[in-house]
């Protein structure tokens, strides 16, 4: 089956009419009609406050809402730009509404935007979500300004968010990507990011439109591509994300198998890359990082444990399978505990977060139901950091996540040890 284009001649026709835009701003939507009006608005003011002589354009790449979240895109502006801006924007900032083509999902609608920024002939480009509430004028700047002035190619999100909220993000993701590829970037799914004219030509040439990357894997591919693409890279703090938050111990298991499975896969492309990395840097800052305000976060611990509990008298088979014997000894020792003394070690889940990998890499199992497998776990993981860190501030979060990375960086050899077994799981 051939790869739909990334913009049908009616688009095209619109962006020809369009004609040169410097700074292009996009945000992929799906029913998000309760919130994208503050997105669109937070980014017309951002584009008149700091871009007032550059052609601006928002393009709005919606997946099929039922909302009315095209319609709401549509009506939205800026009642009165002095109550917002010292001075009127010399020049209009336009907007798109464009259904994106392609298999559901957030990176058809990505695509669509870097196919516009090509057409148009941006400048610069950022992509903002719609779900956003904490989205201000001052982020088109942190996103935009790095590109246009200084050179990079790729901007990524650096955020304040509550200590138990993006756990994937926090447990497997941040730590892995940077242990594998070297640079400290802490936010490589923060769903927010700016980038080149270079970098967003680059992504269009990937032959990746028809994987599952343009389903749900877009933004950790974006991130990893930018890395192994040797572009340059750096990171914008943007204060607190407040967005639509959920519990991580109920309804993520299907976002790790997507999020988790892209990470694993884009460790096949890249291996003689990650191989040849033995050391991580951080990448440079742009703006003034200070303290916020967040919204407070339920966590349902005894569930997490519940899950975890069962699944190691359902899953351990499975687990036995893809484990290394000690590591299976340790995590079914866990089950029985309660949760007052429930702890899962640092050392024993990086153990197991490289097992699965070299799992996946060696198909020791069905790729989802090794991932599905993986769920439990990594709740009695997520549980284990909940009751470690229940009264620990953010600042401590975060020396806690620290360690767990250099966790994943010191035991990296154990990582290529069990990749290249040719033994399959905990044989």
């Amino acid at each position: 089956m051939g790869e739909a284009p990334a913009l049908t001649e009616q688009q095209r026709g619109e962006l020809r009419q369009l004609g040169h835009v410097d700074i292009l701003i996009g945000i992929p939507s799906f029913d998000n009609a309760r919130t994208i009006g503050h997105v669109v608005r937070a980014v017309q003011a951002g584009l008149a406050k700091y871009f007032p002589a550059e052609r601006s354009a928002v393009l709005n790449s919606d997946g099929g809402s039922r909302d009315g979240t095209p319609d709401v895109v549509r009506s939205a502006s800026i009642d009165n730009y002095r109550t917002i801006l010292a001075a009127h924007p010399l020049l209009p900032v336009h907007r798109i509404v464009t259904p994106y083509h392609g298999i559901p999902g957030k990176g058809s609608a990505l695509r669509t935007v870097f196919a516009a920024a090509r057409a148009v002939g941006a400048r610069a480009c950022a992509v903002v979500d719609a779900d956003l509430r904490s989205i201000t004028p001052e982020w088109v700047d942190l996103l935009i300004t790095p590109v246009l002035e200084d050179g990079y190619d790729f901007v990524a999100p650096l955020y304040h968010r509550h200590k138990f909220d993006g756990t994937i993000t926090n447990s497997i993701v941040y730590p892995v990507t940077r242990a594998l590829y070297g640079k400290r970037v802490r936010q490589p799914i923060g769903g927010d990011f700016g980038f080149s004219a270079r970098l967003a030509d680059h992504y269009l040439s990937q032959d990746v439109w028809n994987t599952d990357v343009a389903r749900f894997g877009i933004d950790i591919w974006m991130t990893t591509t930018a890395i192994t693409g040797g572009f340059g890279i750096c990171q914008s703090f943007l204060g607190a994300k407040i967005h639509d938050v959920k519990d991580p111990g109920v309804d993520l298991s299907a976002m790790l198998v997507q999020v988790v499975g892209s990470v694993f896969a884009l460790m096949e492309g890249n291996e003689q890359l990650w191989r040849s990395v033995v050391d991580t840097e951080p990448v440079p800052t742009f703006g003034l990082e200070y303290a916020v305000g967040l919204e407070p976060l339920q966590v349902n611990v005894d569930r997490m444990i519940g899950v975890f509990r069962n699944a190691a008298q359902e899953l351990a088979p499975v687990w036995e399978r893809v484990l290394h014997p000690e590591a299976f000894r340790q995590v079914q020792a866990l089950a029985p505990l309660p949760p007052a003394v429930f702890r899962y070690p640092t050392e024993l889940w990086v153990r197991t977060v490289y097992d699965v990998a070299a799992a996946f890499h060696k198909r020791t199992l069905n790729r989802p139901h090794l991932l599905r497998a993986l769920t439990p776990l990594y709740l009695g993981r997520t549980a284990s950091f909940v009751l470690e860190t229940a009264d620990a501030s953010g600042e401590d979060v975060e020396t806690t996540i620290e360690g767990l990375c250099r966790g994943f960086e010191a035991m990296k050899p154990y990582l290529v040890d069990r990749w290249d077994s040719n033994k399959g799981g905990g044989l």
